[in-house]
This record gives C-alpha cells, structure tokens and sequence, in this order.
C-alpha cells in the first residue's frame, strides 16, 4: 500500500510543477484514479484485520487569508473520501481549524489530497483579478475559491464511486471476506457513529454567502485539477 501512496505523492508533485493546466490535469486525473483504487484496496484489507485501520480524529489548523475557503476545500475533500468534518472557530468568514473524524488509511489520503489541492489552489489565487471593474479582489478570490472546492468535491465523489463500482464484485484476502461494497458502506456507518459521539451536539447552519463573482471560474479551474457538507463548531455550534 506504501507503493501507491508513493505513486500517488510523484504524481501529484508533477501536477503542482506543472507547466501548464492542461499537464496539471492529467497528473491529477491519474493521480484521483489511483487514490480512490487505494482507498478501496485499504477499505479490503482492514476489513480482513480491523486493528490495522482504526477510525480517529485530526485537527488542522487553517490560517489566513481566505481560512475559510481552505477549511471548504478541506472539508469537501475529506467529505468525498469517506471521511465526516467539523470547522472550529467559524466566525465573521474565517475559521481556526477544521477537525477530519475517518478511518487511519482515508485521513491520510485526505492529508495528502489536500495539501497538493492547497497547493495547486493558492498558486493560481494569487495572480487572480476580477473581470468586472470596481469588484473587490478578496471577494472574487473568496468566490473563486468556492467553486473551485465544489468541483474537486463532485469529481472526487465520482472517482471514488466509479472505484467502489469496479471493486463491486470483488471482496477482501480472507475466504470468507464480504463483497466490497458492503464493506464501504459498513465502514461509513461507522465512521458516522464515531462522529456523532465526538461532536453530538452540533446544530445546523445557513449556507455561506459569497458576493464575489468568481465561484464560475473557480469552478472551471477545479474541473481542470480533475479532480456534503461538514458541521461547524463555533458561536453557537453549527452545520455547515
């Protein structure tokens, strides 16, 4: 398994030094195929021995500017790989932390996911500037950046559907080993139960409102990087 994370992270790294989107595009593509397969065969195989995969908590600190937008594009990755989120101190469109509840082998996926996503994310944010005159530039990078976290949601949920279809028929090394999909759903009422006793009193919140024009672009950029929602703790405790 150490292989394909390692696969994985030199793939990812071509992305990020890529000369163009189009080359970025493709190292990603490749390497969302190869983690979501990853993430299927570590699902098999903890299934066979589940003292080897266990479910936990990490919490990473979000810095500014635009911790929000971060804390989104965290969240909806974690979201997409099996994984339940919490953001910590969300207030006036900025947050200090965000907490990952998942199974060992999914948070390192999302970890690994993430900071390349960040990455890749950051370095085109810095050279944007809005196309209509008189527009705030924080408030179109903070747009843009929401679309781009909402399209990286969508095309690594697909990813990690179609590897879960192709896994349908398979099942784990043991003889007696259930059918993947059983497996994967299994291991998502679980993680499920985890978070509901690590957070249990948690309330809903509105959606975020972004004035900026930039989520469109935003968007199109995360469909070239190829690639649910998380609760909120905060002034009072909230879902997002």
């Amino acid at each position: 398994m150490g292989d394909a994370l390692d696969r994985i992270r030199k793939l990812l790294a071509k992305a990020e030094r890529a000369g163009t989107e189009a080359e970025a595009a493709i190292y990603n593509e490749k390497a969302v195929a190869l983690m979501a397969r990853h993430g299927v065969d570590a699902a098999l195989l903890a299934a066979a021995d589940p003292g080897r995969d266990t479910i936990g908590t990490v919490r990473i600190a979000m810095a500014d500017p635009y911790s929000a937008g971060k804390a989104r594009l965290l969240g909806w990755t974690a979201a997409a790989l099996r994984c339940r989120w919490v953001l910590h101190g969300a207030y006036r469109g900025k947050v200090s932390a965000v907490s990952v509840v998942g199974y060992a082998s999914d948070r390192e996926r999302v970890a690994l996911l993430y900071t390349s996503l960040l990455l890749q994310a950051t370095s085109q944010l810095v050279r944007l500037r809005p196309p209509r005159p008189g527009e705030s530039v924080a408030a179109y990078r903070r747009s843009w950046l929401h679309g781009f976290a909402a399209q990286v949601h969508d095309r690594l949920r697909a990813a990690e559907e179609a590897a879960a279809r192709a896994a349908s028929g398979g099942r784990g090394p043991a003889p007696d080993a259930r059918p993947a999909a059983l497996v994967l759903l299994d291991r998502e009422a679980q993680v499920a139960r985890a978070y509901a006793e690590a957070f249990p009193n948690l309330g809903r919140a509105g959606r975020a409102t972004l004035s900026g024009s930039g989520f469109a672009d935003g968007a199109v950029a995360g469909r070239r990087a190829d690639l649910g929602r998380g609760r909120i703790v905060s002034r009072p405790a909230l879902e997002a």
